[in-house]
């Protein structure tokens, strides 16, 4: 394996680092409240260092070792990405190549980028889409269903643009893999990689508990430390790998090795080179010991007080990981924590890379401790400027059970909204909450820590010209337009007793207006001198013309429908009923 010349290369064994670091390690887990901390060094080839520090439970007071198996989260990203590079180097695949070529019924809901997203572009969060995360957080979905679902999701950015990081397009990544190896993702995984570099690893919430040493999550909510809610990751691809430091230890090995593993080659040299090349840009420098953050395939680099470095972070409710190598010097970091993200990876990291080459280190301790007091300090002013924005002494434009019912996004699902109790509730996707009233038509979801929901969210219900509500909309995914869910049909509109009383003749003025029943029992509407339109049922005995934007038909009338009103942009109108 080669090294940088060795007026560059590290100046201090890490044995002589050891005794400090496991002072820095006790003040910043007390620091940041993190219960238990794994870490490993790699340096020419070996695995020079491991330390356990804190509890992986706490409850029971049971140890970390450095056999405990976190969930690494998004450091997951770089064994789909190597994946890819095996397939690629076999023929299998061609990453330069749109994903269309391979998986046709891949679908952005831009027609552009649907052809020409190259597998390249989703290992390097270039394909337009930002993140919407709550299309998977929410756990309910299989890979393969949030795949179909993409088509619905509004892209932000032009392709190759800009970087946005996208757990999507990782899991799609992850469904390819399966398709072009005929393995399932973690048995490719296993097979290919992780066996052969004597990992043990796993893919789920249930096999990860089910280990002899398994960490058990915590998270915060403010500067509180709380046991974590159990969330299962189903974008399995972009972060759901559980393993040990001990195990991650080797996948640095490998990554350093260039591809060779104890004298074993895994993947060629030339593509572990193009797996850590920087392909896109993420932002510019904030800190001045660092570079400009780039991304390459599955990692982040950047450089480090003039280190090249080739990494990747990690983050989940209950998890924070970071994995560090220095390709040019041999050396890799990794850290594992059982809370939620904080600065105890980073401290450790750039401590141990500061002593390894011989320089005074960088105060990251006090630093970010200084940063997470004012982030602290900020949150009740940020409160504050909230409710100083609501608009007070406002009401709802209507009673609260006019705006039950259930509203469907196609990718987003459907939310439920029912009135009780002199309050609005709503559910979705197996969460729920009472709302309350922020503001005119804006009602949102409270604060809750110990469950997972969108915290504080805003939801606006939407009215058509006539007052009724028709849609509702939330900022669900920031950097695109707030996400609009419609209205399902309720009512009378939906029954087939109902539809079947409307059909007959009704008059306005000269025109004659026909209403039958089409073979599927869905009502169709014939005026004299025009098309038939279909009816699809709206709300109530409101019906939609489905070939009309913003048209509207009534029907109305007690023991007898004997009128029909036609709400229309230009006016309202109404027929009466007939005999044929």
């Amino acid at each position: 394996m080669s090294h940088a010349s060795s007026a560059e290369a590290p100046t201090a064994p890490v044995s002589s680092v050891a005794s400090d670091l496991d002072r820095l390690a006790a003040e910043v887990m007390a620091d940041w409240k993190v219960p238990g901390v794994a870490l490993a060094v790699v340096q020419d080839g070996k695995v020079a260092l491991t330390r356990a520090y804190g509890q992986r439970d706490v409850e029971t007071n049971l140890p970390v070792t450095a056999a405990t198996q976190f969930v690494i989260c998004s450091i997951t990203k770089s064994f789909t990405a190597t994946a890819m590079a095996l397939l690629h180097h076999e023929g299998r695949l061609d990453w330069t190549k749109p994903v269309r070529d391979y998986m046709p019924e891949f679908r952005l809901s831009d027609p552009v980028a649907t052809e020409r997203v190259t597998v390249r572009d989703l290992l390097s969060h270039q394909s337009g889409l930002p993140r919407h995360d709550w299309v998977h957080m929410a756990g309910d979905r299989a890979p393969a269903e949030m795949l179909d679902l993409m088509r619905h999701l509004e892209l932000s950015r032009d392709i190759r643009t800009t970087w946005q990081y996208s757990n999507l397009c990782y899991n799609v990544a992850g469904l390819l893999i399966e398709r072009l190896s005929g393995q399932s993702f973690e048995a490719f995984i296993r097979t290919r990689l992780t066996d052969r570099l004597g990992m043990t690893v796993s893919f789920n919430l249930d096999d990860l508990e089910a280990s002899d040493e398994a960490a058990r999550p915590y998270m915060m909510h403010e500067d509180t430390r709380l046991p974590a809610m159990r969330l299962p990751i189903r974008t399995i691809a972009a972060g759901a790998i559980n393993t040990s430091v001990t195990g991650l230890a080797n996948w640095m090995r490998l990554h350093l090795g260039k591809g060779e593993f104890d004298g074993a080659r895994l993947l060629p040299e030339a593509l572990i080179n193009e797996l850590h090349a920087s392909r896109a840009f993420i932002s510019a420098p904030n800190l001045a010991e660092f570079g400009q953050a780039l991304y390459g395939l599955g990692f982040q680099t950047n450089y480090y007080r003039g280190d090249r470095m080739v990494f990747h972070g990690g983050g989940w409710v209950g998890w924070g990981s970071l994995m560090t190598l220095m390709p040019d010097l041999g050396i890799g970091i990794a850290v594992l924590t059982n809370r939620s993200p904080s600065e105890v990876p980073s401290t450790l990291t750039w401590y141990i890379l500061d002593r390894l080459r011989g320089r005074e280190p960088v105060e990251w301790r006090a630093r970010f401790l200084k940063q997470r007091d004012e982030f602290i300090a900020h949150m009740q002013v940020d409160k504050d400027a909230r409710e100083k924005a609501r608009h007070k002494d406002t009401q709802p434009a209507h009673e609260l059970a006019a705006y039950a019912g259930e509203y469907a996004h196609p990718a987003y699902g459907v939310m439920s909204m029912t009135a009780k109790d002199g309050a609005l509730h709503w559910a979705w996707r197996g969460m729920s909450a009472p709302l309350t009233h922020r503001h005119f038509e804006t009602f949102e979801l409270p604060e809750e820590p110990h469950r997972l929901q969108p915290d504080r969210l805003a939801i606006t219900f939407l009215t058509d010209r006539d007052g009724n509500i028709v849609s509702l909309s939330a900022p669900l995914e920031p950097v695109v337009k707030d996400i609009v869910f419609a209205r399902l049909a309720a009512g009378d509109c939906t029954d087939p007793a109902f539809r079947a009383r409307c059909v007959g003749h009704f008059k306005s003025g000269s025109i004659t207006h026909r209403v039958t029943l089409d073979s599927e029992s869905r009502l169709v509407l014939k005026p004299d001198y025009q098309p038939a339109y279909r009816l699809a049922p709206e709300q109530g005995r409101r019906f939609r013309i489905v070939e009309l934007e913003g048209f509207v038909v009534e029907f109305r009338g007690e023991a007898v429908i004997d009128e029909v009103v036609f709400h229309q942009p230009n006016g309202v109108f109404v027929a009466q009923r007939v005999e044929e």
